[in-house]
């Protein structure tokens, strides 16, 4: 009987930042670094000099994958969440990530708060008011062709919401987190997404179909920090235009902007214990404070109401949803579900790896609890909450959403307006809206300067000051010269890497089962 320990077929030589260069105190991954830095640099510049024709060109490759590859999106999204649903329940649920001694860093507090910080607190800031009340409205389309304004219609606009926002999501985030930190905390790999995927190319993957890979990550990340970032800024100059007259001119987005950019420095410079986790504890706070406050001041039996609405019909459509087959809302279909899926597969790169840098010590099972249900129970409250009270207000004739969706970026400042305190309550909208874009820029930061170091984790911090200033650049460079023209060009760009990134998404589903069904077989001797 063979009584050696089980040689283990996933262990790699390459060590973290070992290709790198050194250059004025910046550790750069070559060739990484400098593909992403010229190929940013061309597109930024194209999008700025020409923003119509590349709105145009862009748009028309988004809408193009879209349309043709509805079904790979809705499948791949779907097998996601199947797939990581039962890694909470299989046997390799209990590896613990970075071996069986590793503690986690931070408290699960501080943990859930950095998740829902870096995966989509400002989403749900701005649309869980308006995206229930465009599909209620029949703004564009809606979900499964329902009637608008009907008692299904709101039942709907609260489930298809939670939909798009609940377990599709999460997986996409919660497999790529998940990925990274085994292999990185695990098998001692770099914390890059190509380290992912030396199950099946091997050492191979250190070279260049491992540098594409880590190219298109960067790009996405760093274009869609950058679109985020410039239309944030006219949805917060826009709410502050609404509360305090302050005109929603270019000015005022600039300086949003830099405002934003300057403090994220601040938040680098302060590391991730001083940086990220404090700012996501203040916005957890703010956050709770503002939904207890509509909770109260809100139609409460209604909301309460709302959350058994909201699960039950997640619960009960979450598969005609998932559907693509013989849609009769084609224009609902594609313009919402598919345009998000695409959105969250474009920004798993940036969350995910995020995600991973802060999840050392948990086990699977605890890390795909928390990172896929925790943050969807959360959002059916927060979803009632807000979207409930919204609803209720339209159906009661109040306010002026009474009248349709006029403008996205207010609907949040419309609803909490028809309650009391409407001002001050707004105010913090604001400030939550403007400090969830503060620490998307920050941990944003963290993830490119790991890609472009070649997966060290202790890259000097200057490289990470770096990131975080040009993705402000970026941002307002773009909007000075192009507009809202530029962004949306970019948006569509990133959304269009979406398409080729599902296939990236779906090996990874693969190569992670397999990584973690032969730590298991290790494990047991």
């Amino acid at each position: 009987m063979n009584s050696e320990p089980h040689k283990d077929p996933l262990q790699s030589t390459h060590e973290p930042g070992e290709d790198n260069l050194r250059l004025f105190g910046f550790e750069l991954h070559f060739p990484v670094f400098f593909i992403s830095a010229f190929l940013m640099v061309l597109f930024v510049f194209g999008a700025m000099m020409f923003p119509e024709i590349a709105q145009d060109r862009l748009d028309e490759s988004r809408d193009w994958s879209i349309r043709n590859f509805d079904w790979l999106f809705m499948s791949a999204a779907n097998i996601f969440v199947l797939f990581c649903l039962a890694l909470i329940f299989l046997p390799v649920g209990r590896i613990r990530l970075g071996g069986s001694d590793a503690v986690p860093a931070f408290s699960r507090l501080s943990w859930f708060a950095m998740l829902f910080a870096a995966g989509m607190g400002i989403g749900l800031m701005f649309w869980s008011v308006a995206e229930p009340v465009a599909y209620f409205t029949d703004w564009f389309g809606t979900p499964l062709g329902v009637e608008a304004g009907t008692a299904e219609a709101r039942r709907m606009a609260l489930g298809a919401t939670l939909y798009h926002w609940g377990l599709h999501p999460w997986a996409i985030y919660g497999l790529v987190a998940l990925a990274l930190a085994f292999f990185s905390y695990n098998k001692g790999m770099p914390l890059t997404i190509r380290s992912a995927f030396y199950p099946v190319l091997g050492e191979r993957v250190w070279g260049w179909p491992g540098h594409v890979i880590d190219v298109v990550a960067v790009l996405a990340t760093v274009f869609g920090l950058a679109t985020s970032l410039g239309l944030g800024a006219r949805q917060a100059g826009a709410g502050l235009e609404y509360l305090l007259d302050i005109p929603n001119e270019l000015n005022s987005q600039l300086a949003i902007i830099a405002g934003v950019t300057c403090v994220a420095i601040y938040s680098v410079l302060r590391g991730i214990h001083g940086g990220v986790r404090v700012l996501s504890n203040i916005n957890m706070c703010l956050a709770a404070l503002l939904l207890v406050f509509v909770l109260v001041a809100g139609p409460t039996l209604a909301i309460l109401a709302a959350m058994g609405t909201t699960a039950g019909a997640y619960v009960q459509n979450i598969l005609p949803l998932s559907g693509f087959i013989g849609r009769e809302d084609e224009t609902w279909f594609h313009g919402w579900t598919v345009f998000y899926w695409a959105w969250w597969i474009s920004w798993s790169p940036f969350v995910g790896m995020f995600i991973a840098r802060v999840s050392r010590g948990r086990t699977v099972r605890e890390f795909m609890t928390a990172v896929l249900l925790v943050p969807t129970l959360v959002t059916v409250v927060w979803l009632a909450a807000f979207g409930g009270t919204a609803l209720e207000q339209i159906q009661a004739g109040v306010g002026e959403l009474t009248e349709g969706l006029s403008d996205e970026a207010l609907a949040m400042f419309q609803m909490l307006d028809n309650l009391p305190l409407g001002m001050i309550t707004s105010m913090v909208a604001v400030a939550l809206v403007l400090i969830f874009f503060i620490t998307s820029a920050d941990s944003g930061s963290l993830v490119v300067d790991s890609i472009t170091a070649g997966g060290k984790l202790d890259a000097p911090v200057g490289q990470r000051v770096f990131w975080a200033a040009m993705i402000g650049l970026i941002a307002g460079s773009l909007l000075f010269v192009g507009g809202e023209a530029a962004l949306s060009a970019l948006q569509a760009g990133a959304i269009t890497t979406g398409l080729p990134f599902t296939l990236v998404l779906l090996a990874m589903c693969f190569t992670l089962y397999r990584g973690l069904n032969q730590e298991r077989r290790l494990l047991q001797g």
